[in-house]
């Protein structure tokens, strides 16, 4: 877990291993200084010694700016270490995430991913930079200051090492309590964003609905769980500090008063007594500081958890070793095809056998859940089968170069999707070198250009972050146009024009029909006037082909068709087909 972590340093190991070395640096700098102090008062100020103050002055002010020095580069070096860190991780889990195939970010929520690219790794950086400052430095620092009180006098310095003793016992035990919270934190995080996400994205709907004083309760509730878990957390953590002061300042007594017995009896010098407190207080403070960086790291376990998940997740989908780079024409088959979402739930698609010939028209109807959308995502191999095989061009899916059959198989989605950027910087997606011709012309084929001219920046509009200053329809023909630059050899619909009106159905049918005729075209839509004129339909019932036929023969042979298409045209005629004409 920690090598998959360390692993993304990269450029930053150099950094990584300086911020230790200029921190020991200090620490030796400021264990010096008391020692000094002690002969500044024993051999200068109480023997009245000027010269021997200025001499041994001038080296404890030496050696404050030497730790001062190096305590600023460790610094540097640590907020550059850690940052990078950061950085690299961000770097890597993103990526990671676009190699994910549909069955890997299905395991993972939305909110789940944005919390890991922020609250997680920003908890890794803190602790990776405590670690490499305070981690080396507090443990330094408690070594020398014992082993300089040691020196100096024994009895007094077993004092500190009973405290220290002690005091660590009790650290193991707080953060082993405080451990368990923290790990229950980070899953409500999740929760939080995936509230305020969920909000952001569909205010319209809430303030539709006047929903806006539930998805503040909703939110409210979200955020109290987190608030009640750092509080239990935060409660144990507290006692760290009176636990710490209440040993400091009993040290300073124990060592006070013996020390004060031993000046009087001569076993022990004043200096020596002010350099034993000074280190009193550094060994004390330093065991605080250390109990801080186990805190920290204790809360950045869970995270550490988190982003192993992410980086260790191996995609289900893989390019096979010598991959077909050409996808010869767009055919279609479906070879006894079976597929699930995972092994614990049932079956989506059952012995789906399909043909499709290059160019063909396709239609695709069935109810909701009749895995339609399951059907087409295998042919781009968003999905793998679980039993049986398909195949694109002559050739099975999994044979092919991921990125080329993908660029091959264009689909437009249902729910479609506009990035931030002008009107052209979407339709690019499609082809990034596409002229502003060939944007212009696709958007005639999708019934787009006539909207996009009256806006008053044309294709340069700008499209706000998920199209929401287009309407759905709008959005569905951009991206339609979007999906034609591809040029690719098998189109799919995926009731992309659900929200254009039927005129505007026809037509953008019509244009498929005469501009890409050579393109195999599937098709899935709700109404049977969108589809009714394709060269063949598919008939989609509980994961399983009811149908597969023309318009008229499924009229004939196919009672969930000629339902459907009754009740669509009950009531005086089709108005979509007199619409299309």
């Amino acid at each position: 877990m920690f090598r998959v972590i360390l692993k993304e340093v990269k450029e930053y190991k150099r950094a990584s291993i300086v911020t230790p070395v200029f921190m020991i640096l200090e620490v030796l700098m400021e264990m010096v200084i008391p020692f000094l102090m002690a002969s500044i008062i024993d051999e200068g100020v109480n023997k009245g010694n000027i010269e021997h103050i200025y001499r041994v002055g001038v080296i404890m002010v030496a050696a404050a700016l030497f730790g001062l020095l190096a305590g600023l580069a460790g610094g540097r070096y640590g907020a550059k270490a850690s940052a990078g860190l950061a950085k690299n991780l961000r770097e890597t889990i993103f990526n990671k995430i676009q190699t994910f195939s549909f069955a890997n970010i299905d395991k993972f929520s939305t909110a789940g991913l944005v919390t890991r690219l922020t609250t997680d790794i920003t908890n890794i950086q803190n602790a990776y930079q405590m670690v490499l400052r305070m981690s080396m430095r507090a443990p330094a620092s408690i070594i020398c200051a014992m082993a300089m009180a040691f020196f100096i006098n024994v009895k007094l310095a077993t004092i500190y090492l009973v405290s220290v003793l002690l005091l660590g016992g009790i650290l193991f035990f707080l953060i082993s309590k405080v451990t368990r919270y923290f790990q229950m934190a980070f899953p409500k995080y999740d929760e939080l964003n995936a509230s305020v996400q969920e909000n952001v994205s569909a205010i319209r709907v809430v303030k539709a609905y006047v929903r806006e004083d539930e998805e503040t309760g909703k939110f409210r509730r979200a955020s109290e769980n987190i608030y009640k878990i750092f509080v239990k957390a935060e409660n144990i953590i507290s006692l760290n500090a009176p636990i710490m002061q209440t040993t400091v300042y009993t040290c300073i007594l124990l060592i006070s008063w013996m020390g004060a017995k031993m000046i009087a009896s001569s076993a022990l010098t004043t200096g020596e007594l002010m350099s034993l407190l000074a280190y009193c207080m550094n060994i004390l403070m330093n065991l605080m500081m250390l109990s801080m960086v186990f805190v920290m790291l204790s809360m950045s376990m869970a995270s550490i958890r988190r982003i192993s998940e992410v980086l260790e997740e191996e995609s289900t989908i893989h390019n096979p070793e010598h991959p077909i780079m050409d996808v010869p024409d767009g055919s279609i088959e479906f070879k006894e095809v079976d597929f699930s979402y995972n092994q614990a739930s049932a079956p989506a698609l059952l012995a789906i056998d399909l043909k499709i010939l290059s160019g063909e028209t396709i239609g695709v109807i069935g109810g909701t859940g009749s895995a339609k959308t399951t059907l087409v995502n295998l042919i781009s191999r968003l999905y793998d089968v679980t039993a049986g095989e398909v195949l694109v061009g002559g050739h099975n899916v999994k044979d092919y170069d991921m990125e080329v059959l993908r660029n091959q198989v264009s689909v437009v989605l249902q729910n479609n999707v506009l990035f931030s950027g002008t009107i052209l910087d979407n339709l690019r997606w499609g082809d990034s070198e596409a002229t502003p011709e060939e944007c212009r012309r696709a958007c005639e084929l999708a019934c787009a250009h006539e909207f996009i001219e009256k806006f008053p920046d044309g294709y340069d509009t700008y499209i706000e972050q998920g199209g929401t200053n287009v309407s759905g329809g709008q959005k569905q023909r951009l991206c339609i146009a979007r999906a034609l630059l591809k040029k690719p050899k098998i189109l799919i619909l995926d009731d992309s024009t659900s929200a254009v009106d039927t005129a505007t159905d026809a037509k953008i049918r019509r244009a498929f029909r005469e501009e890409i005729p050579n393109t195999t075209k599937i098709i899935i839509a709700q109404r049977i006037s969108s589809i009714q004129d394709a060269d063949r339909i598919i008939v989609m019932e509980d994961g399983c082909v009811d149908g597969f036929g023309t318009h008229e023969e499924l009229l004939k042979s196919n009672q969930i068709y000629r339902e459907v298409y009754e009740s669509q045209t009950k009531g005086g005629g089709d108005f979509d087909e007199k619409a299309g004409e």
